[in-house]
């Protein structure tokens, strides 16, 4: 993800320069000023845990050693509806669904003896994020920005009870409240606007549930979080929706705003 994040930035940058060293024809003139568009976004994603150790992992439990997550990649697709209530700044709300799994890596002393027992961690998330993203100033055909909001996501992959065959493993609430932040890049098109954009997800609620096992209770606290790079794919306005001019509704008093 490393690796990508820095390619992402490099595009920025490259794109920049490219578009501000010589002025070209703008596409999507009225893009801003017109309220609402719709699109889609595909997206990679890679999703973790952050594990707060319990007092018990230290002075009660000894046969869990060591406990490690390890990162998968997964992908993400999502419905796009964007707000525009000033020039700069958009409300936008994207539900769609979340796929990926992550690994716990518990390391068990038995009779003297260090094995690891790895956990497989499923999750498809009902995903439901409000973001407001800030825009700055359009430099011919590209505009970079950054989001922040929060998102409730459901797991439905969460079991209510583990089948015997999959002993050991943890359980997982199905309920997640997250926060969000990010940036990215718009590059309007003749048709349409696509952007890049990458996002930062962390939980905020605990999500294991306790199972009276030293699985858990070597665990206080265990939140989700995401890394995820998305493509965004927006039309023009509501014409591509609704086949009519949306024209009339920009009113002369949201064309002042804008």
């Amino acid at each position: 993800m490393k690796k990508v994040i820095f390619i992402l930035l490099s595009i920025c940058f490259i794109a920049f320069n490219a578009e501000s060293q010589q002025r070209r024809a703008l596409n999507l003139t009225r893009y801003d000023i017109t309220p609402i568009h719709f699109g889609m976004s595909l997206a990679l994603n890679t999703m973790d845990f952050t594990i707060h150790n319990s007092g018990k992992f230290l002075t009660s439990i000894d046969s869990i050693y060591a406990i490690e997550n390890k990162k998968t990649v997964g992908f993400n697709i999502n419905i796009v509806t964007n707000y525009n209530f000033t020039r700069f700044f958009s409300i936008r709300f994207l539900p769609g669904l979340n796929f990926g799994e992550r690994d716990l890596e518990y390391w068990v002393r038995n009779g003297g003896v260090l094995s690891k027992h790895i956990m497989k961690i499923e999750s498809t998330f009902l995903d439901f994020p409000v973001l407001l993203q800030y825009k700055s100033v359009r430099v011919n055909n590209f505009r970079p920005y950054v989001i922040a909001g929060g998102c409730y996501k459901y797991d439905l992959a969460a079991q209510k009870k583990i089948r015997q065959e999959d002993m050991p493993k943890i359980k997982l609430q199905k309920k997640g409240y997250y926060y969000e932040i990010g940036f990215g890049t718009d590059f309007f098109n003749e048709f349409f606007k696509f952007a890049m954009e990458l996002k930062y997800t962390v939980g905020i609620n605990n999500i294991i549930v306790p199972d009276n096992t030293q699985y858990t209770a070597a665990i206080e606290k265990m939140t989700s979080r995401m890394v995820t790079l998305s493509f965004l794919f927006e039309g023009s306005d509501l014409r591509y929706f609704f086949g009519r001019d949306t024209r009339k509704l920009v009113s002369k008093r949201n064309r002042r705003a804008f």
